[in-house]
């Protein structure tokens, strides 16, 4: 694995995130990355993952998530590998009016449409059982 990647396994637990964060706030820094695009991805993820944890997995097991961190050219690569559910969030999210008292809110969809917002693209496959998520960021606005 060259210098421009990292690969981070993590289990299906949330306290696992914040480790998780720091790592990808590290890999950032150390390539020039700004903090702005390493919050994307963080929020990103954070929000995948704790949907993966939370709603994926029909049993109390323990499982293995992997991460891998890339830059390719112009551009930051993040993986998601998991063996939960299958899920797409590739597709469009659901509409949602910010203006909208919180009260007058549906419940769900808020955390799929900021990694949309928030990712050049969302793209998703299903391989051997797992889910595999790929979140591209441009690194030039």
């Amino acid at each position: 694995m060259d210098e421009d990647c990292v690969e981070i396994s993590m289990t299906n637990d949330v306290q696992e995130i914040a480790s998780l964060a720091a790592r990808i706030d590290e890999f950032c820094e150390s390539r020039g990355i700004g903090p702005m695009i390493a919050n994307a991805v963080n929020v990103s993820l954070d929000e995948l993952l704790t949907n993966t944890i939370d709603y994926g997995y029909d049993d109390e097991g323990l499982h293995q998530i992997g991460i891998v961190l890339s830059r390719q050219a112009d551009k930051l690569v993040v993986e998601i590998d998991d063996d939960s559910r299958a899920f797409d969030p590739s597709g469009s999210p659901p509409e949602v009016d910010l203006d909208a008292p919180l009260e007058d809110r549906p419940i769900g969809g808020l955390g799929l449409f900021l990694v949309h917002e928030l990712m050049d693209s969302v793209d998703y496959r299903r391989t051997d059982g797992r889910n595999v998520v790929t979140l591209k960021k441009h690194l030039i606005d």
